[in-house]
């Protein structure tokens, strides 16, 4: 007998149900789920059918019923698939988004740097305070596990973890289960010592892999400098201006666009700013980035919702028209979220 798929659901909500309470499920629980809309007597008939499949277990006389290893053989099978699938299709619509964002983020700074006469530069959007989506850990080898990471943005990371003991796949689906049931949801501030805990316990002599996949959610949800895109456009626009132009001034302020490490900490300063409010002036020696100090930085955050933001930075004299380059930043930060669009 095949299951269909009112059987494959009902086998669901029984399995889910049992990892959230640990106690036996009965039909009364089950014809809860909204998505069913069976009867109490439907649902035992069909788990009867299950049971005698070999999918469920009654683990006493009258008693609710309980996932066996083939249950959760079908169930992991079944996650894995659609993850899997998921996974796959997310990774071609984020190239695709990719391609498209490098794109806009290019022009916008151009287009900038056209209609200011100054130097610009605009960073790719970044995710923060994101939470974890998805964890999949799959064996390598016997002393090495992949884990990969999906965060909130669909931000994946892989890690690969060194295991002082071997696991076998049963062991694994386990780990596979307790990590996704425990975790998704979470942004990093919210798994605290007692989930941890909890996580270790329950792993076993396998606590190590839990420690190594929570280093592996907290470098995906940081924010990795090294990742990030920085465009920039106009930085020949400094000749313009007679007090930026000679050659000692000129090489250093060409030379910090071409590198881009000095702008990656004229970002990170940015962002981290605690009085952050879309709009930050930076006058002189005000500017996180010593070979600006001849210069004015005026930077604004964009934010695409959900987490994800983004830097915009026009450099220029001290004699810029700050109000002219204020209104333009002010125009393009509300503008951006439709331009992605």
């Amino acid at each position: 007998m095949q299951l269909d798929e009112r059987k494959t659901k009902i086998l669901y909500a029984i399995i889910k149900t049992y990892l959230e309470t640990g106690e036996p499920v009965g039909s009364r629980t089950i014809s809860k789920y909204a998505d069913l809309n069976l009867s109490s007597a439907t649902i035992r008939n069909e788990m009867s059918d299950l049971e005698e499949m070999g999918y469920i277990l009654q683990p006493h006389t009258s008693a609710g019923r309980i996932p066996s290893d083939k249950g959760y053989r079908f169930y992991v099978d079944q996650l894995m698939e659609d993850k899997e699938r998921e996974f796959t299709e997310m990774k071609e619509l984020m190239i695709r988004k990719q391609d498209k964002m490098d794109h806009v983020l290019k022009q916008v700074a151009r287009v900038l740097a056209n209609n200011t006469n100054y130097a610009t530069m605009i960073t790719s959007p970044q995710f923060h305070r994101t939470k974890l989506k998805f964890i999949q850990l799959s064996i390598i080898s016997e002393q090495q596990m992949l884990a990969v990471v999906v965060t909130e943005g669909n931000v994946v990371k892989n890690k690969m973890i060194h295991m002082e003991h071997k696991l076998d796949n049963e062991t694994l689906l386990k780990l596979n289960i307790l990590l996704n049931t425990s975790l998704n949801g979470l942004a990093m501030e919210q798994i605290n010592l007692g989930t941890i805990a909890r996580l270790k316990e329950q792993a076993g002599i396998h606590s190590e892999v839990v420690n190594s996949v929570l280093d592996a959610v907290a470098e995906a949800i940081r924010v990795d400098e090294e990742e990030l895109e920085i465009y920039t456009s106009g930085a020949t626009n400094i000749f313009k201006y007679p007090e930026l132009s000679d050659s000692e001034r000129a090489s250093e302020l060409i030379s910090a666009f071409e590198e881009k490490k000095q702008l990656a900490n004229l970002v990170t300063e940015t962002m981290n700013s605690e009085e952050n409010t879309g709009i930050q002036v930076y006058i002189g020696n005000e500017s996180p980035v010593k070979t600006m100090k001849d210069c004015s930085v005026v930077t604004a955050t964009y934010d695409l919702g959900e987490g994800m933001k983004g830097t915009i930075g026009i450099i220029g004299p001290k004699r810029m028209d700050y109000e002219k380059v204020v209104s333009a930043l002010k125009t393009l930060t509300t503008q951006l979220d439709n331009i992605f669009e």
